[in-house]
């Protein structure tokens, strides 16, 4: 009797859900998961076990409820309660995100049955639940003094770049200027060569490339993450401090992503703090595969038609010479590049240390 009226409908009226206070934040930070299981029949649950997977980068608060058994990618969380009557448990448990990702939790699986599990029941429960780990911010005193000079450039370019839709007047001929310039009924009346004068626009455009090559001779798989993670958290800083100085900024790289296996990866350059959300989602989508070589990702960059000329911020661990061809072609285009030398700069980090 008592396994038919406690096992039989053990799982009737039980609920479960679970939410972060945060669907994202940075590598390093913490959070909390709170769980909310409800036992709404008036009938007692004299056990009831929770069954969850959770990645292994999340690293959970240890408490007496529950017990962990820890893999190299996943974790698996299993707690064991008991429900009176008409009940309500609420657990919240603190967090704190130590990898980079984007982290599916879609389900837990729930297991409850008599004092003797003459009778029991198993129900899966689907939560769909997502959290953005970001790669880990930087201090604006550990990025190197290379980046110092190219972003003062950039900033100070804001105010100087030449906007090919504002005609503000005509000027004289000067070398370099191309033929499409050129006024032909001033010339005519002036009797020399005269030329549109172009307007300023204070929209330079910033494009962050990533390599995830560590070396020239890396094929397919990731063989050093630790670099791409750290030239990871050098582009998502360098992106933020771009963005809050008022700049647009977009982000490509080479590896295969979680968000878009069909296409390359890239996020197009605009504004605001909306715009950085996404980018950094893309950082954390990026995955420790090659998808192409950087060079033929640079040549692909250099073939776009572009609205405007871009200013490109390289981030590599290497630079070979189809890359340099390829930076070549970019220039030859228009746009201005400059390369963050990932291994000069874990150098320089040493020396300042040492």
């Amino acid at each position: 009797m008592q396994g038919y009226v406690l096992g039989k409908g053990s799982l009737k009226k039980i609920t479960y859900e679970r939410h972060f206070n945060s669907e994202s934040c940075y590598v390093g930070d913490r959070i909390e998961m709170v769980e909310v299981i409800e036992n709404a029949k008036p009938i007692p649950v004299p056990w009831l076990r929770l069954e969850a997977m959770m990645p292994s980068s999340l690293s959970f608060k240890r408490s007496k409820e529950t017990w962990i058994s820890k893999g190299d990618i996943y974790q698996n969380h299993t707690s064991l309660f008991t429900l009176p009557p008409r009940s309500r448990i609420t657990r919240t448990h603190q967090i704190q995100c130590r990898g980079r990702g984007i982290y599916q939790m879609d389900s837990a699986t729930m297991t409850s049955g008599d004092l003797f599990a003459l009778y029991f029941q198993t129900r899966q429960i689907k939560l769909s639940k997502r959290l953005v780990v970001y790669p880990a911010l930087l201090g604006e005193d550990e990025l190197p003094a290379s980046w110092r000079t190219w972003q003062g450039e950039l900033a100070v370019r804001r105010w100087i770049v030449e906007d090919p839709f504002l005609i503000t007047g005509i000027r004289n001929y000067a070398p370099g200027d191309s033929m499409n310039r050129i006024h032909w009924n001033a010339s005519a009346r002036a009797g020399e060569l005269q030329v549109h004068q172009n307007g300023y626009s204070a929209d330079p455009r910033a494009m962050i490339c990533l390599n995830i090559e560590v070396s020239e001779q890396m094929w397919n798989v990731v063989t050093r993450p630790e670099i791409v993670e750290s030239a990871l958290s050098y582009a998502a800083t360098c992106a933020a401090s771009l963005i809050h100085q008022g700049m647009a900024i977009g982000f490509g790289h080479n590896a295969h992503s979680l968000l878009d296996q069909e296409q390359l990866a890239r996020v197009e350059p605009d504004y605001g703090t909306p715009h950085l959300e996404a980018v950094l989602e893309a950082m954390s989508a990026l995955e420790m595969k090659s998808r192409l070589s950087f060079h033929e990702f640079l040549r692909i960059e250099a073939e776009r038609e572009h609205a405007q000329k871009m200013d490109y911020l390289l981030v590599t661990a290497h630079v070979s010479d189809l890359m340099k061809q390829s930076i070549v072609q970019l220039e030859m285009q228009g746009h201005r590049v400059m390369i963050a030398d990932m291994a000069a700069w874990k150098e320089e980090k040493y020396a300042q240390q040492g």
